[in-house]
């Protein structure tokens, strides 16, 4: 039993970090920050196709913020970590960050998904610039594997600050509190 879960633990590990490597944590700082802009992109273009008004929503707020993120649920923990750009509408600068969470919980998988904060007033944008912590809670289902599968997920508004999550892939039954930390990645800013 005790080998059985080593090697689980070890093969998450490792399915965690191909899914937080692929190319947004690799290469110089300027290819690293290229990455991150055409993830973005792609994950905007997603982002309209299954809800068009996102499109005004991002475009009348003061800002938003795109992640690409993996987390891993192992039973009664979970664990996730990802990387990020934070666009200003007013200034048109972009500061790269990062994130981490950890949680606890019941349940099992690794999932491989994006998230799109929307800032509807600048306090809102200052606050996550300036804190970057959240706490909540999250219970979702996932079985996805590029376009075929399904995902449950959703949006959630909390303080000004609306919460898009996309499942990009993975398996996961999972239900957790969590606190994540969002933080400016100086290599990159």
């Amino acid at each position: 039993m005790h080998t059985t879960f080593r090697a689980l633990t070890i093969f998450v590990l490792l399915a965690m970090t191909a899914c937080t490597t692929t190319g947004l944590n690799r290469g110089s700082p300027a290819e690293r920050r290229q990455a991150i802009q055409s993830m973005r992109q792609e994950v905007l273009t997603e982002l309209y196709a299954l809800k068009p008004d996102t499109r005004a929503q991002l475009g009348s707020a003061a800002g938003y913020a795109v992640f690409s993120n993996a987390n891993v649920n192992l039973i009664f923990a979970s664990f996730g970590g990802g990387i990020g750009v934070l666009h200003d509408n007013d200034s048109g600068a972009d500061t790269y960050m990062r994130m981490g969470e950890v949680g606890i919980g019941i349940g099992a998988g690794i999932k491989d998904f994006r998230a799109v904060f929307v800032f509807h007033n600048e306090a809102a944008l200052e606050r996550f610039l300036d804190v970057g912590i959240s706490v909540g809670g999250q219970a979702d289902a996932a079985a996805k594997a590029g376009n075929l599968g399904a995902a449950i997920g959703g949006e959630a508004v909390v303080d000004n600050i609306s919460v898009y999550q996309l499942t990009q892939s993975g398996l996961a039954l999972q239900a957790t509190i969590k606190g994540t930390r969002y933080w400016q990645d100086s290599a990159l800013n």
